[in-house]
């Protein structure tokens, strides 16, 4: 992003460890056999049960929040409210969907509930955590469509003040599929003429945003690292597009927005990598274009060039309605380059922007801030994103 918008660095982070073994290692090998057995022919199976395994951590301890599960407009939703003051009627507030590819973990998890609980009592906010139905009970776009209910229902004025939320105070915010979820939530949001109240400010966090180009520089250099390689990524959007695996190679290779693709070439200078990203991100990669490719991909899968699931898509009028934004991106990450794009896009657009670039910290990290999950690089993540709320919301 160019230097008119706010750029946060921070270079320092130990290795993140569990008995002198790095976590991040540990998941991608278990990916790895369970893609060489072919464990019940899905790769989520492992995960789900590494996630069912840090989900029976001991959660952090706080009687002041009080915690109830609701359903707002068909969607099961998990509130998080700190004790009323003396001094004050309404609380800031914050919207927030979960990550996991679309296809896992939970507002309950354990992970998610720590996050949630921690930014309520930092914050003194009413949090709301959505929990969206999930891949593969069901696919894109109902997963929006449950984030965007669920965010719509909450910001009317007679629920928020149920909860005694100031309407001039709300964020929405979520990390990877859910800072997906957030922005394209923001984005219907802003073209909502009927809507009385608007976010003040998105917070996005290592957010997926496109399946446009799976060749930008983070997604090579970083295509084998753990925790989130580039083959997995892809086969994250092919569940959540309800797509078959037999098109991961073509995806890989951008045969899929090749020159050829008539529809994707109004989209393909909105993801200009080499205008869009600074010369550090870019570094000696070159763009991966296909002269001739395989139109008929998004003629089955119209999903990919559909802005609701890919808003790093969005037209600049779009962008230019957007809020205020923070985007926490890590340099071990497939995604970096996705948040970066988004945050200069933002940025050209006229929308003030906070880029907050971690250079050791990997995908996922934030959540993982308890007992033996405890990373410093979590800690540091969360610490900064929940200051820069604090400061701005």
């Amino acid at each position: 992003p160019s230097s008119a918008g706010k750029h946060r660095t921070s270079q320092k982070t130990p290795l993140y460890s569990f008995k002198n073994i790095p976590v991040s290692n540990y998941l991608y090998f278990a990916l790895q056999w369970n893609k060489r057995n072919n464990l019940l022919s899905h790769h989520l199976i492992v995960l789900n049960y590494l996630i069912c395994t840090f989900d029976k951590l001991k959660s952090v301890s706080s009687e002041d929040i009080k915690i109830t599960d609701a359903v707002f407009d068909g969607v099961e939703v998990r509130v998080f409210e700190p004790p009323a003051k003396g001094d004050e009627s309404l609380k800031r507030s914050v919207v927030y969907i979960h990550g996991g590819g679309w296809a896992l973990a939970s507002a309950r998890t354990s992970l998610y509930n720590n996050l949630c609980r921690i930014m309520a009592e930092s914050l003194n906010a009413v949090v709301v955590s959505v929990e969206y139905r999930l891949v593969p009970k069901v696919w894109f776009p109902e997963q929006y469509h449950d984030a965007l209910r669920a965010t719509r229902h909450f910001l009317q004025p007679d629920v928020l003040a149920e909860y005694s939320v100031d309407p001039s105070r709300i964020a929405i915010s979520g990390d990877s599929a859910g800072g997906n979820l957030a922005a394209a939530v923001c984005q219907q949001l802003s073209k909502d003429e009927d809507l009385p109240v608007r976010p003040k400010l998105q917070a996005l966090i290592y957010p997926v945003l496109q399946a446009f180009d799976f060749n930008t520089p983070s997604y090579q250099q970083n295509m084998n690292m753990p925790v989130l390689p580039r083959y997995v990524m892809i086969n994250y959007w092919i569940d959540y597009i309800n797509g078959n695996y037999d098109l991961a190679h073509e995806l890989l290779i951008n045969n899929h927005t090749a020159l050829n693709v008539g529809r994707a070439l109004s989209f393909r200078a909105r993801l200009n990598w080499t205008s869009l990203l600074p010369p550090s991100f870019k570094k000696n990669y070159k763009p991966v274009v296909q002269s001739t490719g395989t139109e008929a991909i998004v003629e089955r899968l119209p999903a990919l060039l559909d802005v609701r699931a890919m808003p790093l898509l969005a037209d600049d009028a779009t962008l230019a309605r957007q809020p205020p934004t923070y985007m926490l991106i890590c340099e071990n990450d497939v995604l970096r380059d996705d948040g970066a794009m988004y945050a200069a896009r933002l940025e050209r657009a006229g929308v003030p922007v906070t880029l907050d670039h971690f250079h050791d910290c990997f995908h996922g990290c934030m959540i993982f801030t308890v007992w033996p999950t405890d990373f410093s690089a979590g800690v540091q993540t969360r610490n900064s994103y929940i200051k820069w709320l604090d400061e701005n919301l």
